[in-house]
């Protein structure tokens, strides 16, 4: 059972930069594509990004783009999340989560949440003004 556990998330004030990690608890992320999401107040789960196994494709919602940087490191079974320029309204529980089959069709939908088969809990992110 994989289990991704998300941390550094915290408070920060407009434009500075966050780094969140996903670390695997249990089985490894072996071979899985991993993104991240995001769920703010009163608003549905979004996509942020997402990574391939082998770090060749990378994929970013258009309101991250340019700001934020995914990578993972696979020795490390961990992934990354490089948030920089932050704004306000990129204050949410950011969440962690694992595509368990390795299938094909990930690459046709990386930022639909029901390709990914693990969940973290999830690591609050707060922007202020």
């Amino acid at each position: 059972q994989v289990e991704p556990v998300e941390s550094g998330g915290g408070l920060v004030q407009s434009g500075d930069s966050l780094r969140l990690s996903c670390a695997a608890s249990g089985d490894r992320f072996s071979g899985y594509a991993m993104a991240w999401f995001r769920q703010a107040p009163g608003k549905e789960r979004e996509f942020v990004a997402a990574i391939s196994w082998t770090r060749v494709n990378m994929y970013y919602a258009d309101s991250v783009k340019g700001r934020f940087t995914i990578s993972r490191d696979n020795a490390k079974d961990t992934v990354y999340l490089q948030m920089n320029s932050s704004k306000p309204e990129d204050t949410a529980v950011y969440y962690c989560a694992a595509e368990g089959d390795m299938g094909s069709s990930w690459y046709d939908n990386p930022g639909d949440p029901q390709e990914y088969d693990y969940w973290g809990q999830g690591t609050q992110v707060t922007v202020s003004s």
